[in-house]
């Protein structure tokens, strides 16, 4: 598999060789679907909490009368049919929402979506990427020079000018190549990746 190597304005200078095996799969939609839904649950706080009627503020007394009234039997106000009237079966903050994803698994998943973005000429490689200082609009400019609204940047080490500068764009996330989740790679529309952290992502997947 060939990548395109980008220079300074955005333009295919070269190309760098990637090994098929992380780079040349095969799109497997169920596969992906999988870690991206997995992914996504195993973020969850699991936080929300409802009462049954045993926690709602009600009265202990019989709405009405067993017999006689005509309407049906009623023995206490926080019963679920009633308007607040406690939960079935409420949410807990003890909920596990998570979902388990084999190693195995979630690197075919990661490689399946790196193969299609390369095929769809998304996944753009550069030699190295820094700002002069932690300045929004210098980053901004630089991107849109390169004529990229919608980027993830992935970058072999922390550059802290780079952080501070993409922390404003909305449309702009820089992470290392331990920190690229299956969610992110399918969100932003380019995938901007230095050839340090190219060689350490074949590394980390192959």
């Amino acid at each position: 598999m060939e990548l395109q190597l980008l220079n300074e304005q955005g333009q295919s200078t070269a190309s760098v060789a990637a090994p098929d095996t992380v780079f040349g799969r095969d799109y497997n939609e169920a596969l992906i679907h999988q870690i991206v839904v997995a992914y996504q649950a195993n973020a969850r706080s699991g936080n929300r909490k409802q009462k049954d009627r045993d926690e709602v503020k009600h009265s202990t007394k019989k709405p009405w009368r067993q017999k006689g009234t005509g309407r049906a039997r009623a023995g206490s106000s926080a019963s679920p049919l009633w308007r607040g009237g406690g939960r079935t079966f409420p949410n807990t903050p003890d909920e596990n929402f998570s979902h388990k994803v084999n190693k195995k698994m979630y690197r075919a998943g990661v490689c399946s979506i790196l193969s299609q973005l390369a095929r769809e000429g998304r996944l753009k490689v550069v030699e190295n990427f820094t700002v002069d200082a932690p300045k929004t609009k210098m980053l901004a400019q630089k991107l849109k020079g390169m004529g990229l609204d919608s980027v993830m940047l992935i970058t072999d080490d922390f550059n802290e000018n780079l952080y501070l500068a993409s922390r404003n764009l909305p449309n702009v996330l820089v992470v290392e190549p331990r920190e690229a989740d299956p969610v992110s790679l399918v969100y932003y529309k380019d995938i901007l990746i230095t050839k340090a952290a190219l060689a350490k992502i074949e590394e980390m997947l192959a």
